[in-house]
C-alpha cells in the first residue's frame, strides 16, 4: 500500500470513530460560542497591547492623543489655510477634528486587523483558541484608544462655541455601530492579509485614498455639486462611503448648523449589519488554514 493510500485509509478511519483534526472548523454556532468563551482573553489581550505599545516612549499613552491631533493641526493649516478648504463651513475645527478622530479609529482597526494574523503566527501555532479573538483584540485595543480621544474631542467642540445638548446622547450609538462595522472590516482584512503577503504594501495608499474620499476636510455636498458642479448621485455616493456615513452623523451630533442627509443614519446601520455578519461568516470560512505553511 502507497503512503497516500495509508494515509487516506487513517482518514477514512478517524472518520469512522468520530476524530476530528485538532485545527477542524468547527460549526459556525459553536465557532461564536467559542469566541464567547474567550471574552476575558480578548479584553486582557487588548489592554496589555495598549499597555506595551507606547511603553518605551517618554510620552507614554499621551501619543494616543497627541497623533490624531499633530495630524489634524497638518490637515488645517493645508487643507483649511492654504487651500480653503473652511470656507462655507461653520468651525471647521470641529468639523475637521471631528472627521479625523472618527476616520482614524476605522483607518487603524482596518490596518491593524490586516496584520493581525500574519503578526502572530507563533502564538496561532502553539495554542488553540478562535482565530478570530486576534482581530476582536486589536478592534478593542483601537477603540480604548478612541475614548481617550473622544475626551479631548469633547472638550475641543465646546472651547469652539458648541455647546453640550441631548444629542450627545447618541454618540455611544454611533460608535457602537462604528465599532461593529469595524469588527466586520477587521475580520474582512485579517483573513485577507493572512494570504496576500502585499497587502501591507498596498494598505497605506488604500486608506490615504478611502480619507480623501471620505469628507473628512470638506464638506461633501458643497465641495462635490456647488463647487466641482457634479451630479448630485456623486455626492450621495460619497455619503453612502462607511467611513463617510459615521463622520457625518458624528458632526450632526456635535455640531449645530452641520445637517447631513437623513440617509448617512440608515448607511452607518446597514454597513455595521453587513460588515459584522459577512465579516465574521468570511473569516470562519478560512479558520482551519490560519497559522499554516
Amino acid at each position: 500500500m502507497s503512503q497516500v493510500e495509508n494515509s487516506q485509509s487513517l482518514a477514512d478511519l478517524a472518520r469512522k470513530h468520530g476524530l476530528r483534526p485538532a485545527i477542524a472548523r468547527p460549526r459556525f454556532p459553536v465557532y461564536l460560542r467559542h469566541l464567547w468563551e474567550r471574552r476575558h482573553f480578548i479584553l486582557t489581550y487588548a489592554t496589555s497591547r495598549n499597555v506595551s505599545k507606547y511603553s518605551g516612549s517618554a510620552l507614554g499613552q499621551l501619543w494616543q492623543v497627541l497623533t490624531p491631533l499633530l495630524n489634524a493641526a497638518i490637515y488645517y493649516v493645508m487643507f483649511g489655510l492654504i487651500l480653503g478648504g473652511s470656507k462655507n463651513i461653520e468651525n471647521y475645527p470641529a468639523f475637521l477634528l471631528t472627521g479625523m478622530f472618527v476616520f482614524t479609529f476605522t483607518q487603524r482597526t482596518v490596518t491593524a486587523g490586516a496584520k493581525s494574523i500574519s503578526g502572530n503566527l507563533s502564538l496561532i501555532r502553539a495554542l488553540h483558541f478562535p482565530r478570530a479573538s486576534l482581530p476582536l483584540a486589536y478592534t478593542i485595543q483601537e477603540l480604548q484608544q478612541l475614548t481617550i480621544s473622544m475626551g479631548v474631542l469633547l472638550v475641543t467642540v465646546v472651547i469652539t462655541g458648541e455647546p453640550p445638548t441631548w444629542f450627545w446622547l447618541m454618540i455611544p450609538v454611533v460608535l457602537v455601530l462604528q465599532t461593529l462595522f469595524n469588527i466586520g472590516a477587521g475580520l474582512i482584512m485579517a483573513r485577507l492579509g493572512a494570504s496576500l503577503r502585499d497587502l501591507s504594501q498596498l494598505l497605506p495608499f488604500i486608506m490615504r485614498t478611502w480619507l480623501y474620499a471620505s469628507g473628512v476636510f470638506f464638506a461633501i455636498h458643497d465641495k462635490v455639486v456647488n463647487s466641482a458642479g457634479m451630479p448630485e448621485w456623486v455626492a450621495t455616493v460619497m455619503y453612502l462611503n462607511p467611513a463617510a456615513s459615521y463622520i457625518e452623523w458624528m458632526r450632526d451630533i456635535l455640531i449645530r448648523d452641520h445637517n447631513p442627509p437623513q440617509l448617512v443614519w440608515a448607511s452607518c446601520l446597514g454597513w455595521a449589519a453587513i460588515a459584522l455578519t459577512a465579516g465574521t461568516w468570511y473569516f470562519w470560512r478560512a479558520e482551519d488554514r490560519y497559522g499554516r505553511g
